[in-house]
């Protein structure tokens, strides 16, 4: 199993406080790679998870909408292991307000940190790897990468955002040795989902159209994210892996 090992690799890691992010950042851990974990809050449960994993880990406290920070945080990441082989941008919020209503506030906090900070910190720690000629790149998309959604404009644009960067970046970046992809996760039980989950009819409505008959659990992210961080995944550039129970097929 060569091929997905991580030993020796660094990882960085964001919005790793809860949900898919913190399965992410132990599944890396469990594969061999060093983490980075950056959280909106004070939070260390992840990193503690990891370290009794047998792992190392390291947190670093962040608001990523705040892109005069970013430079920062790639610094302090790279000391704790030396580079950063993998960055993984999950970090999200969503805003869910009709269209109609929704604030230009809510537009701008959502597009500042699901978007704008995905593209810095790809550029960011891109060129590190681009002088290097490896690194793995992995920007969690959404099943809103592709569809509409309802009352969630912003964070649909965010989303379709994300997956245009991983592909834009990944015609650029490919021949240099860094492979650039994205995770569409499905519908997930998170706190972002809590929502959905609590209304019976919009749960059970989209609980029907899943072929797999559930929802995900963050754990169900980890094979994806370990495969497209591994030398498993050389010669994948540019794609937007579904984790979805098969959503986008039916």
């Amino acid at each position: 199993m060569k091929l997905f090992d991580l030993t020796g690799k660094a990882a960085l890691v964001t919005g790793t406080s809860g949900g898919i992010g913190q399965a992410l950042a132990v599944g890396l851990a469990e594969a061999g790679a060093s983490v980075v974990c950056v959280t909106a809050t004070s939070s260390d449960e992840t990193v503690e998870a990891i370290r009794r994993l047998g792992g190392k880990a390291e947190q670093i406290s962040a608001d990523l909408g705040n892109a005069d920070i970013l430079e920062d945080v790639v610094r302090r990441a790279t000391g704790f292991f030396g580079r950063i082989d993998i960055l993984v941008n999950n970090a999200g919020i969503i805003r869910r307000t009709p269209a109609a209503q929704h604030s230009w506030q809510d537009w701008r906090d959502v597009l500042d940190v699901n978007l704008s900070s995905v593209f810095y910190l790809c550029q960011l720690v891109g060129r590190h790897m681009l002088e290097r000629g490896s690194g793995k790149i992995i920007n969690i998309a959404s099943m809103l990468s592709f569809q509409g959604g309802i009352n969630v404009p912003a964070y649909t644009a965010s989303k379709h955002g994300v997956a245009g960067i991983t592909k834009a970046l990944a015609n650029e970046w490919a021949g240099k040795g860094v492979q650039v992809n994205a995770i569409a996760p499905g519908y997930i039980r998170t706190r972002n989902t809590a929502p959905l989950i609590a209304d019976e009819n919009r749960y059970r409505s989209i609980t029907e159209r899943i072929p797999a008959g559930r929802w995900g659990e963050p754990e169900d992210l980890k094979g994806a994210v370990i495969f497209l961080a591994s030398a498993a995944s050389d010669y994948v550039n540019g794609h937007v892996l579904c984790v979805d129970g098969g959503w986008m097929a039916r």
